[in-house]
């Protein structure tokens, strides 16, 4: 299935793919550059189609658990005094998706968003942690109760475009499609500190499906 974010790209994409590979079967230029042209049309249509994809994704059943927003690889885990939403200190995880990723966000709690904020800034490469406070962003929070918890979608260096389709004071539920950003980028997904953890550096992770993080049973509203 291809992403309703990335239906225009793919049908300009193949398109233009379509418009190569005629004009260069008919302009007479001989078949090593007809073939040259078929192969670089074909390349680019099935790079977009593989960008855009958007698989189904079995979500858990245990409510605790709080899901990776993305896919990717994790590429940090710290801990930090959040003062933005939270103010309390918390735990960030960070996951970088390559522009081989499925790059599909989805939401990794339900809740109630509390916090949207869209920043302008850099295009630094994902991976450098600078990136989550200089380059292009969106800050979103959910709230579930006495629950929350901070995301933020980074643009990278080929990533120029993020898309959030969600608003405050929005009902959202975990495991749903709510945007997405485009070639490369990374999310940092920030949880009050007494959160367990349960992924570690290095670790691939799938969006709406891999548990990142569980919540405690003490808190309320969720359930033991």
């Amino acid at each position: 299935m291809i992403t309703p974010y990335g239906k225009a790209t793919v049908r300009n994409t193949v398109l233009l793919g379509l418009i190569i590979i005629f004009a260069s079967l008919f302009s007479g230029s001989g078949w090593p550059v007809s073939v040259i042209a078929v192969i670089i049309a074909l390349t680019l249509i099935s790079l977009v189609f593989n960008f855009f994809r958007d698989p189904e994704r079995c979500l858990p059943e245990d409510e605790n658990a709080i899901l990776s927003p993305a896919d990717g690889k994790v590429v940090l885990i710290k801990e930090l005094f959040e003062d933005e939403y939270l103010h309390e200190n918390a735990v960030q995880v960070s996951i970088f998706m390559s522009p081989l990723n499925v790059h599909v966000n989805r939401i990794p709690i339900s809740g109630i968003i509390g916090h949207y904020r869209y920043i302008k800034g850099k295009y630094l490469v994902a991976f450098n942690d600078k990136s989550s406070e200089l380059n292009e962003r969106t800050h979103i929070g959910i709230e579930d109760r006495n629950f929350k918890l901070l995301f933020k979608q980074i643009a990278g260096t080929v990533a120029r475009r993020i898309i959030a389709e969600i608003t405050p004071g929005q009902r959202v539920e975990r495991g749903h499609r709510f945007g997405m950003i485009r070639f490369g980028s990374r999310l940092d997904v920030i949880m009050p500190i007494t959160v367990d953890v349960s992924v570690n550096l290095n670790d691939r992770v799938r969006a709406g499906e891999s548990v990142i993080a569980r919540r405690l049973a003490t808190h309320k509203g969720v359930n033991p």
